[in-house]
């Protein structure tokens, strides 16, 4: 899924204003985030997403072309009943999924196109969900922004309310964030 997030903005992880700059799934459900409140595990850490096809697409929508984007996570889920962040380590959200990265769309980073449509067949051109495969990545080698040192890392003035690791390595607790609910006792 996606929706609009300004450019700029400082979301839960704390990290840089200009990391907006570039793909950002602001948005990962709060069991995968590691954290209901705040920064967690999944901070600055990089995904690799590929479009598979659209969550809701009557008859069935297939891309004719395979298009994948290397996305930084900058903010968390927020929670709720239903919907695409829902999810629990129990029960999946209401597509059916564990997991959901949930796009900064529109965005500058991203391709106007990169979501791809038959708007002459479906009568819109943005399916809004779509059903993707992911897997970890290094931030340094492969996100978009790594080259630019203002989009790495955590915004300083914000100190300890703060945690965006240039290349988190999952599994490495010596740069992962810890998670901020559990530091707090917040569930």
């Amino acid at each position: 899924s996606h929706y609009t997030l300004p450019s700029g903005f400082v979301a839960a992880c704390g990290c840089t204003p200009s990391s907006t700059d570039y793909p950002t799934p602001p948005f990962v459900r709060n069991m995968a985030f590691g954290s209901s409140t705040a920064y967690g595990p999944s901070c600055g850490r990089c995904f690799n997403l590929t479009l598979l096809n659209p969550l809701i697409a009557t008859p069935p929508f297939i891309p004719p072309v395979v298009k994948h984007i290397v996305v930084k996570v900058t903010d968390l889920c927020p929670l709720s009943q239903t919907g695409w962040c829902n999810a629990t380590a129990a029960k999946p959200n209401s597509a059916g999924a564990y997991l959901n990265f949930d796009l900064a769309y529109p965005s500058q980073a991203i391709p106007n196109n990169f979501f791809p449509s038959d708007e002459a067949l479906y009568g819109y051109t943005d399916f809004g969900v779509w059903n993707v495969t992911y897997g970890s990545v290094s931030c340094l080698s492969n996100w978009e922004g790594s080259d630019n040192a203002a989009a790495l890392g955590s915004v300083k003035t914000l100190g300890t309310s703060a945690c965006c690791p240039s290349d988190p390595t999952p599994g490495n607790v010596t740069n992962i964030c810890p998670s901020f609910s559990d530091q707090n006792g917040i569930p």
